[in-house]
């Protein structure tokens, strides 16, 4: 068909340049080419920052630890089938994290560990848990007898209570009250035996030397009770 005064030119093809294209390429100005070299360079500055986020995380640094073998619950005795070594990057590795396994055996938690957790010895009872129980590098650990079982059933780890005690009065019907310590903090309210032979609770509470003292002593001779705050 003849072409008209209407006829169109065919598209060109962009990934077939003329020589008229290319001479153009050439003498475009100066700053039209910074800026595409500068663009190909951030293009290029991007998927190199993309392999090292993927790539460059990762540690050569890598230390044993001991992690839970399975899920572990609060007051459990710790034995050789309870825990394992494997191998951790030691970036990531909580402070305290055990790193032998005789440093675990024996020892009883203090509250949940589940599967492959990393153990540490604030999860364990003894003094490094009292102290980061308490602030206090010299608290101790004081297993209290409650009267009342049913309270001990509502204690949780962590929990703060009073600990209280009645005074022997001349007149049963009006029973002295004392406060042997305030602020005492739970450590160990699950796991432990239900009750003694005499239908008692016990709980195990972190605190301050002194009041850790007279806690223990009234424990010998009376049953205690708790009041949560």
């Amino acid at each position: 068909m003849p072409a008209g005064p209407f006829s169109f030119l065919p598209l060109r093809n962009p990934l077939d340049p003329t020589l008229a294209d290319r001479l153009t390429a050439l003498t475009r100005p100066g700053w039209a080419r910074t800026v595409a070299v500068r663009r190909a360079i951030a293009a290029g500055l991007v998927g190199v920052a993309a392999v090292s986020a993927v790539t460059g995380g990762a540690s050569d640094d890598r230390t044993r630890t001991v992690v839970a073998a399975r899920d572990l619950r609060p007051g459990q005795t710790l034995t050789v089938d309870d825990v394992t070594v494997v191998e951790r990057d030691a970036s990531q590795l909580p402070s305290g994290a055990l790193t032998d396994p005789a440093e675990a055996l024996g020892h009883t938690l203090a509250g949940p560990v589940p599967a492959g957790e990393v153990l540490v010895g604030v999860r364990m009872l003894g003094p490094r848990l009292a102290a980061a129980t308490t602030g206090d590098s010299a608290a101790r650990v004081v297993p209290v007898r409650l009267a009342d079982p049913g309270v001990g059933d509502l204690l949780r780890e962590g929990d703060l209570v009073d600990v209280l005690t009645v005074a022997e009065a001349s007149a049963p019907s009006a029973p002295e009250v004392r406060v042997l310590a305030t602020g005492a903090t739970v450590v160990l309210a699950q796991g432990t035996d239900e009750t003694n032979n005499r239908g008692e609770k016990v709980v195990l509470l972190a605190l301050p030397p002194e009041p850790a003292t007279a806690v223990a002593a009234a424990s010998l001779v009376s049953a205690l009770t708790v009041t949560l705050h």
